[in-house]
């Protein structure tokens, strides 16, 4: 009994050796590889570059005050559609205490001149009147009264544009107040009710009171590279896409190509202009950012297959087709437009052949 025991045991363990020699043989066998293939098809290939950019309006004007002063009222506010002459503001003049006091000065001088002109014409017209004197002689004195009442109506005017910055028989609107010059839509007002202003002269800019722009008329302003900027050329048409309303897609005209790149980060990148062509039932608000895809070229219905298919060897392209199942052979092809995914086909296949996917 023991005998027969010890040979099962032995059989046993002969047996579990086997099996496992024979597991781990098949186990590092390599498994045939089985390549998968696929087939030529029709499709329209479009080479296109992205410009990124923004809208803005084609119009936009600062407006600035004429006189200097100090805002005394604002009559609109960011939104506002206004046109060509509606007042924005009202400035305060702050008049200089020096040419003020001057001005002052020249009115009680004018105003003393007149008098003792008065008293003179009066005086001698009497004896004009009289035939005492000639009227030679009269017309001097008339002549110094009529001076001195221009004189003190020039002073009088003088300091009234100094203190108010227009006389009150000029006949025209007043310089205080700050009115527009376009029709459009106010974007901002960057100054508030007590702020001082500066009027735009030789030496400086001026002090910005409103931005008004026309929002009927929009453009795209983006940066193209120097590597696409070649490409395109005025005329083209560009479909915008505006981060802010991405349901809707616009179409733009390409209007301007900036003869001068700037460089950015490494690249150069050229300025393009484009006009937009706005729906009439969306608003865009002034300073989306954007994308416009700009087409560069275009192939309809042409043979094309994904160019991960392709190797190159040298100078040329081709393709591994399956001549037999699981058969593969080398097969060089002619190849045209691209647009990144997928490439046209000129010569070299047809829609029956079965290409070798790079596994």
């Amino acid at each position: 009994m023991k005998t027969f025991f010890k040979i099962f045991v032995l059989v046993v363990i002969v047996g579990v050796f086997i099996f496992t020699i024979y597991f781990l043989y098949n186990k590092s066998q390599a498994k045939p590889v089985v390549y998968d293939t696929t087939t030529p098809f029709v499709t329209n290939i479009v080479l296109k570059t992205v410009a990124t950019g923004k809208v803005i309006p084609r119009k936009e004007i600062e407006i600035k005050p004429k006189i200097s002063g100090i805002i005394e009222e604002l009559y609109v506010k960011e939104g506002t559609i206004i046109n060509k002459g509606d007042l924005i503001a009202k400035v305060r003049i702050i008049p200089n205490m020096v040419n003020l006091n001057n001005a002052e000065s020249r009115v009680n001088r004018a105003k003393i001149g007149l008098a003792n002109a008065k008293r003179n014409y009066d005086r001698n017209k009497k004896l004009l009147d009289q035939s005492v004197i000639a009227k030679t002689d009269f017309e001097k004195y008339e002549f110094e009264y009529t001076s001195a009442r221009e004189e003190l109506k020039s002073a009088e005017n003088n300091l009234e544009l100094i203190k108010e910055g227009q006389t009150k028989n000029s006949g025209k609107s007043t310089n205080t107040q700050i009115r527009s010059t376009i029709n459009g839509m106010v974007l901002d007002i960057p100054v508030e009710i007590g702020n001082s202003v500066i009027e735009s002269n030789t030496f400086n800019d001026g002090t910005t009171v409103a931005i008004v722009a026309d929002m009927g008329e929009m453009i795209f302003e983006g940066k193209v590279d120097e590597s696409e900027v070649g490409k395109i050329h005025g005329g083209m048409d560009l479909i915008l896409t505006i981060g802010a309303i991405n349901e809707t897609k616009f179409h733009a005209t390409l209007e301007y190509i900036s003869p001068k790149g700037r460089e950015e980060n490494g690249a150069i990148q050229f300025e393009i202009k484009a006009a937009v062509d706005l729906v009439d039932s969306i608003f865009v608000r002034a300073g989306y950012s954007a994308n416009a895809d700009i087409v560069l070229d275009k192939r309809d219905s042409v043979l094309a297959i994904s160019e991960s298919l392709i190797k190159f060897e040298n100078d040329s392209a081709y393709v591994e087709i399956e001549t037999e199942p699981q058969a593969f052979e080398k097969k060089f092809i002619e190849t045209g437009l691209s647009d990144g995914i997928n490439i046209e086909v000129l010569s070299g296949l047809t829609k029956e052949d079965k290409v070798k996917k790079l596994n």
